[in-house]
């Protein structure tokens, strides 16, 4: 798939690398908040490089009593998509498609882990990256899985730096879907930001 086409019909969305403290009003998270009629789930997201399949990034999609997006030691901003630290309101499949979009190119590819969990355990997650805070560039890894670690039935996962190491680990629980997802745009993060912000102010 190719981004540009699919940026075409995208709300307000910008995203970048780095890591801010940032905390959106409660009136705007109230506003957006999106409440995804699927089961309670957990889905980890790997960006690993197509060359050496090393791992680059890690985040997780938490849904809940709404679906949230844990994008750590990154910032993911735009004026309809509130953020709190490195928690993402309002992911919506449209949203959802377009994060794994925007970070699989000609030389990263992203793999895509979901379990379906207990109320209780999808909950606990979401409280869990909500008290968190902004997390330190290069701690995405180290930050998701201390934060699995700490779900109830999740106590063995082992905290790790390594992202291929904690998708290895998650792969372990039974029930656990997985799936590739690749794209051949170019690597260049800047000709994709201009055309997504070319794309926003059109959608304004």
């Amino acid at each position: 798939m190719k981004r540009r086409a699919f940026i075409a019909g995208l709300p307000v969305f910008v995203a970048a690398c780095g890591a801010e403290r940032v905390w959106a009003p409660d009136e705007i998270v109230t506003a957006k908040a999106y409440r995804h009629d699927g089961p309670p789930r957990l889905t980890l997201i790997t960006m690993k490089n197509t060359g050496s399949d090393s791992g680059a990034h890690t985040a997780l999609m938490i849904n809940a009593s709404q679906r949230v997006l844990w994008d750590p030691a990154g910032t993911f901003k735009s004026d309809s998509i509130p953020e709190r630290n490195d928690v993402l309101f309002g992911i919506t499949p449209l949203v959802e498609q377009f994060y794994i979009s925007y970070h699989s190119r000609v030389t990263y590819y992203t793999v895509i882990q979901e379990l379906d969990v207990s109320p209780e355990v999808a909950e606990a997650a979401l409280r869990s990256v909500m008290a968190y805070g902004a997390v330190p560039k290069a701690n995405c890894t180290r930050a998701t899985s201390q934060i699995m670690q700490g779900l109830p039935g999740f106590g063995g996962i082992k905290v790790t730096l390594f992202p291929n190491n904690l998708a290895d680990q998650f792969a372990t629980y039974p029930g656990v879907r997985t799936r590739e997802y690749r794209e051949n745009d170019s690597d260049d993060r800047t000709e994709a930001a201009q055309t997504i912000n070319a794309a926003l102010t059109e959608a304004q």
